[in-house]
């Protein structure tokens, strides 16, 4: 029997049971994955107290593990694959388990520069970053103002924009500075006078963009002084100002938003094979100690990705 968590209520990580599961054997288009390692994000937290869910809700959108079983005729999303391979996957249904069975186009080999904790939370973030990034619009040579760039979302933006020659000023707390500066970023310090400081630190550049992160006031205050066109003011967190400010929000429960975040799959797993994005891990945690876990990740401050293994 594998074991899972689920929420089973409405009232937060409280509620969250350590469930036995049958993870069903695979048919026609699907595999069964040994979990090595279970990625965290604030959405798993978030989306299972979300209005109208039906519990008890499976938790966990991304894993990292090896193929325990594959249906006949399979392959998985990069290609033929076989019992052992070590895959990634996301957008998957109750990954916080040992053992999970999921439709195959939605794992990928794993790649090897990364290590199963790195590699379960490439995938969530990394597909975010890869939205804003697109939906910013800006092209080499641009520059772009990121919000909370230390984040897991921020480190993942700064790396693909520097893949695509896009200057990217972040803000972060004076703690963080250094993570933005590491992964290419020009750092700038929250706080009074955030405005004047970016647009030193922009040179002279007009910002094409700005992405939010963080949902702080000043972080939109500053972004709808700096950036003309509000369609390119782009949040993850405050959906309350996007008919108010006329600014754009994405999310993974948005159909555009699923849909570009299953094509950029490949790409981003490409990139992390050759090396060009890393995932900074702060801690794991043993699997049966995922409320604690959780309650790190919801502080606010984990400093990097958190991971949960079987």
């Amino acid at each position: 029997m594998a074991q899972a968590w689920f929420a089973t209520g409405p009232g937060g990580i409280a509620e969250w049971e350590f469930r036995e599961v049958e993870a069903p054997a695979p048919v026609a288009g699907e595999i069964t994955i040994r979990v090595h390692a279970a990625g965290m994000n604030p959405a798993d937290v978030k989306h299972s107290a979300r209005p109208g869910a039906e519990f008890p809700v499976p938790l966990g959108y991304e894993v990292s593990g090896e193929i325990a079983a594959i249906g006949p005729d399979t392959v998985i999303g990069s290609g033929a694959a076989s019992v052992g391979d070590e895959v990634v996957a996301f957008r998957v249904t109750g990954g916080y388990t040992t053992e999970l069975t999921i439709p195959a186009d939605k794992a990928f080999a794993k790649p090897s520069t990364l290590t199963h904790p790195e590699a379960a939370n490439l995938l969530l973030a990394g597909a975010t970053a890869a939205e804003l990034l697109e939906r910013s619009g800006a092209q080499r040579g641009d520059t772009v103002l990121f919000h909370a760039a230390s984040g897991a979302v921020g480190v993942s933006f700064l790396q693909q924009a520097a893949v695509r020659g896009i200057r990217v000023v972040g803000t972060a707390g004076a703690r963080n500075l250094d993570t933005v500066r590491r992964y290419g970023g020009v750092a700038i310090e929250y706080g009074d006078g955030l405005v004047e400081r970016a647009r030193d630190a922009a040179a002279g550049a007009p910002f094409v963009a700005a992405l939010d992160g963080v949902g702080t006031d000043e972080a939109i205050a500053s972004s709808l002084e700096l950036v003309e066109d509000r369609a390119r003011i782009i949040t993850i967190v405050r959906a309350d100002l996007v008919e108010a400010e006329g600014i754009v929000m994405i999310g993974g429960m948005k159909k555009a938003s699923a849909v570009f975040r299953d094509g950029v799959r490949a790409d981003l797993v490409d990139l992390a094979a050759r090396g060009r994005l890393e995932v900074p891990v702060a801690r794991t945690y043993p699997m049966t100690e995922a409320k604690a876990a959780a309650d790190l990740l919801m502080s606010g401050h984990p400093g990097g990705k958190l991971a949960l293994l079987p």
